[in-house]
């Protein structure tokens, strides 16, 4: 028991009673410990790899189930609901996902940004509540069932494009 005590004491970077002690301080916002694209987001999942990604309030890895060849997730360091969750506000936000996203693309020598599918899937039809943008190149060689996951104009998966648009709707709306 007298190492629990002392872990929460002084805890250390990447543990519980860390991140316990963060939220406490007010400088936790945002975060979520049970949220793996927050933990993937501060490196304390070590089986994922962080690309180089040009914006620091972001972070950018693969997809463990890639549907094209180049399948990458834009994440927020900050815990954010999913897509549906966003508000007017965010729409810088979502455009500097994209860009990033396009940005990871032609790092990866993939330049026809014409054949690239960029979206978030529509709740209910997330598996995982925080935002996430899907980047995914060629979309001309998304498999069978990725052309239904990724499918555009459908119930589970909306453009950024498309968001956007949304989003500036209420704008308009409001």
């Amino acid at each position: 028991m007298a190492g629990a005590e002392y872990a929460r004491d002084t805890p250390a970077e990447g543990t519980v009673g860390f991140e316990q002690k963060e939220e406490e301080a007010g400088e936790g916002c945002g975060f979520d410990s049970k949220c793996i694209f927050c933990r993937i987001s501060r490196g304390q999942e070590p089986g994922t790899e962080l690309l180089h990604c040009p914006d620091e309030n972001l972070v950018c890895f693969k997809d463990i189930r890639p549907g094209a060849p180049h399948h990458y997730l834009v994440v927020p360091k900050k815990h954010i609901g999913n897509c549906k969750t966003l508000t007017k506000e965010h729409i810088p936000l979502v455009k500097q996902m994209v860009e990033t996203g396009k940005t990871i693309l032609q790092r990866n020598h993939f330049s026809d940004l014409e054949d690239a599918r960029i979206g978030y899937h529509w709740p209910p039809f997330c598996t995982i509540a925080h935002l996430h943008l899907h980047v995914l190149a060629p979309a001309s060689q998304l498999g069978f069932l990725s052309r239904l996951i990724y499918r555009v104009n459908s119930y589970w998966f909306i453009t950024a494009e498309q968001l956007i648009e949304r989003l500036q709707a209420e704008v308009t709306t409001s």
